[in-house]
């Protein structure tokens, strides 16, 4: 199978996040069918929607992989699995989350995997980090640095300069 290249999300607000997100780029790219390709920088949230819970850290990679999409999926499910990822309330705080942003040109809209993740356009922790990752990314034909400037949560969305 040839490779694809695929953006992801991740984010942690409970425990020592940003050793979490370090540890978890790592395990997303262990296995020999899922390459480094780009890091953006860590960036602190306020949380968007859910109930009340601490800032989160975010960040954005850019893999090269020959698994397929529902593959990669289970990749980063077990990535999350390794971090304690619970999910008990839906946008609640959490260890780890990791989401598939864009799968290539690929496209789905289904129960199990919707890409490109159907909040992603609007959501400044994605495209911030994309964007300063990528100059020329784009969402849906889009400039992901315009949609960042037009996103909701900009305001919220502070460097993380590390601990």
């Amino acid at each position: 199978m040839s490779s694809v290249r695929s953006v992801l999300a991740l984010g942690s607000n409970l425990g020592a996040s940003n050793d979490t997100l370090v540890l978890a780029v790592a395990d997303l790219v262990e296995p020999e069918n899922v390459r480094l390709h780009a890091v953006s920088p860590v960036v602190r949230t306020r949380p968007v929607g859910g109930p009340e819970q601490p800032d989160y850290l975010n960040m954005v990679i850019e893999v090269e992989t020959s698994l397929g999409p529902y593959e990669l999926l289970a990749h980063c499910q077990a990535v999350e699995d390794k971090h304690h990822r619970k999910r008990t309330v839906r946008w609640g705080p959490r260890t780890l989350d990791v989401d598939i942003i864009t799968y290539g040109s690929w496209t789905s809209d289904d129960d199990v995997l919707t890409v490109p993740h159907p909040r992603a356009a609007s959501r400044a922790f994605v495209l911030q980090p994309w964007a300063w990752m990528d100059a020329g990314a784009e969402l849906e034909g889009r400039p992901v640095a315009e949609l960042a400037a037009e996103a909701a949560d900009i305001s919220g969305l502070m460097p993380f300069e590390g601990v």
